[in-house]
This record gives C-alpha cells, structure tokens and sequence, in this order.
C-alpha cells in the first residue's frame, strides 16, 4: 500500500515539474521552484529524484515513447498511405492534448537538451519521426492519393511545424478538441483554403 501513495506522489511531482518547464523553460526552473510549487523542501525532492535533468528525462522518455508505440501501430495497420497521414496527425494533437507540459518542453528546450549525452535520444527519435513522416507521404504520393509534383521534404517541414508549434495556443479543455483541430488541419492541408464553389 506505501508503495502506491509514493509512485502517486512521485507521479505529481513530475507533473508539477512538467508544468514549470513548459512555463518558464528547463533552464529557468530550479529545484527549489519545483518544490516550492510541490510545498515540500527542496531536499525532499531529492527522494524521489536525483536531479531535474532526471525529471525532464522520464517526462520526455516516456511521453515519446508512448507516442512512437502509437505511430507503429498506425504505420503497420492495413490502411491505406493517406489514412494513415491522417491517423498521425490526429494522435500527434491528441499528443498534445493529453501531454501539453511534454510537447512543450520538446518545443522549447530539445535543442539545448540535446548537447548532453543523457539526451543524445532526442536526436535520433527526431531523425526518426522524419523518416516515418517522410515515409508515409511518399507512399501516399506513390499510390496517387497526394501530388505527384509535391517536394516530400518541404511538405513534412510545413505538416511538421504546424502541428507541434499548435502546443503554443492549444489548450486542453478548451473551445476545440483536439480531434476537431487535427480535422481542420488535414482539411486545410489536403484541400486548401479557397472555396471551390
């Protein structure tokens, strides 16, 4: 039973950790902060984790991680390049709707944690988010479902950028869900603004 309210109150720790470093960036937010918010000494901290830098190490680990087991599953499944586009996207908000904190640590800091080599990780999952982004538009252009004319490498840019940068207006709870922006992204992205009236 103690072993429950630990992982509990270790599990809060991290979200309060979570949420200043998407607020005031990893390099601003110290220990004493995070256990200030937690209303604990900063050397209680220290029970459950060694350093901040293992904090935002276990939030980002575990979030991309979880979020790659969901990109495998879509990139195996029998649907069709452009359904799969669309899957992608749509668990790439829900990403960010369900991990807001994480999204934007990545977003702000995955540069400057990835000059150590505690998060030399960083770099390779973002070579490989590339190559599976890259991958699926050039299936979808292959099987006829997008432009034969399209540059590959600008398209995953603008798609990539304009998703997660969303992590800095999106907020969780409010007016639009997070399916009902990816369905107005992929709208936007596959048939454009003009009306065709």
């Amino acid at each position: 039973m103690p072993e429950a309210s630990t992982t509990t109150r270790r599990d809060e720790l991290l979200a309060i950790a979570g949420k200043l470093f998407a607020e005031r960036g990893f390099r601003n937010t110290t220990v004493r902060d995070i256990a200030d918010a937690a209303g604990i000494l900063s050397g209680s901290l220290y029970h459950h984790f060694d350093s901040k830098e293992s904090m935002v190490d276990e939030l980002l680990d575990t979030f991309q991680q979880q979020l790659f087991d969901q990109y495998d599953e879509i990139v195996a499944s029998d649907r069709s390049p452009l359904e799969k586009l669309d899957a992608v996207v749509r668990a790439s908000f829900a990403a960010i709707d369900a991990h807001h904190s994480e999204v934007a640590i990545f977003q702000n800091d995955a540069d400057f944690l990835a000059t150590f080599d505690r998060f030399a990780y960083l770099i390779e999952r973002n070579k490989r988010f590339q190559k599976l982004w890259t991958g699926l538009l050039r299936e979808a252009v292959d099987a006829g479902e997008l432009r034969a004319d399209l540059d590959v490498e600008l398209v995953y840019r603008f798609l990539r950028d304009t998703v997660w940068v969303a992590v800095s207006w999106y907020r969780p709870g409010g007016e639009l869900s997070a399916d009902e922006v990816a369905t107005q992204y992929l709208s936007i992205l596959l048939e454009g603004i003009a009306s065709h009236g």
